[in-house]
């Protein structure tokens, strides 16, 4: 193993799970498989490979490096043959906490010296999942979006006793598979990106079932339009942008007033007042 390798397991192959191991593949990086399904474990190696050459030819990974990644390949036939000696172990198995919650407890035993186990939870508490383990310090989720591979994306929630280096490393890691990742300060359900996606859904439903558009146009009106501005700025920095030379709180005071005739006051009970943040 060259270094800057980092050795992976990835249990569970699903679809988040394959999309984790053809981003390790491509970057040449050595992976072990493991899934309690041996239909899925059997097919996974060679979509695996077929997903990381996908990325060589976007452009998004060196084929040399790939190739070497994809004859690394490893299945597993128990958990310990693949965690073994994983340096990281990523979980990617369904939204179950109980199950999650005795594989990490699992992990304990098979997987002693693993630097960083993670979640890619996008639902569930990283404090929940570690309510079995006697090493909480080297557990975090990194919630990625799908396809994994694509969307550089990638959620990170430390736990109340995740170690704070840990959390750093974890970081180089995926920023050396090229991810950007964004660290969550608290577990809160859905994470950050999931949260907004849901407040920005729930409105376009409500637009489409009061008859004022219909639902392509929604689409087309979201895609084309705001979700431009976003995959460039973000929300706040789209903002702060469009204020120009204005001081921004006076640009956001205009923006509330305008907003209301439409979104009623920015407040419900329990939140903050908008304009008292200003």
């Amino acid at each position: 193993m060259n270094q800057g390798q980092v050795r992976v397991a990835v249990v569970g192959i699903g679809e988040v799970g394959r999309g984790w191991a053809s981003l390790c593949v491509a970057a040449g990086w050595p992976v072990a498989l493991f899934d309690n399904q041996a239909e899925a474990l059997e097919v996974a190696p060679a979509e695996i490979a077929g997903r990381a050459r996908a990325l060589v030819s976007l452009g998004r990974a060196d084929e040399a490096t790939a190739e070497a990644g994809i004859a690394g390949i490893k299945v597993g036939r128990s958990l310990l043959q693949a965690c073994g000696d994983a340096q990281w172990i990523i979980e990617a198995i369904g939204e179950d906490l109980v199950a999650k919650q005795k594989l990490f407890e699992a992990f304990e035993s098979v997987a002693p010296k693993a630097r960083a186990i993670t979640s890619s939870t996008g639902q569930l508490s990283v404090n929940h999942l570690v309510a079995r383990c006697r090493r909480p310090d080297r557990v975090l989720v990194t919630h990625p979006m799908n396809p994994v591979e694509l969307i550089t994306l990638v959620e990170l929630v430390p736990g109340a006793e995740t170690d704070a280096a840990l959390l750093e490393v974890v970081k180089g890691w995926l920023r050396a598979l090229n991810r950007i990742p964004v660290t969550i300060r608290k577990p809160i359900q859905g994470n950050v990106a999931g949260r907004i996606a849901a407040a920005v859904w729930r409105e376009a439903i409500d637009l489409v079932l009061k008859g004022v558009i219909e639902v392509d146009d929604l689409d087309r009106a979201v895609s084309v339009g705001p979700a431009l501005g976003w995959a460039a700025a973000g929300p706040h920095l789209t903002h702060h942008l469009s204020a120009g030379s204005r001081n921004v709180g006076s640009f956001l005071q205009t923006q509330l007033l305008a907003r209301r005739r439409y979104c009623g006051r920015w407040r419900r009970p329990g939140q903050r007042n908008v304009r008292s943040q200003m």
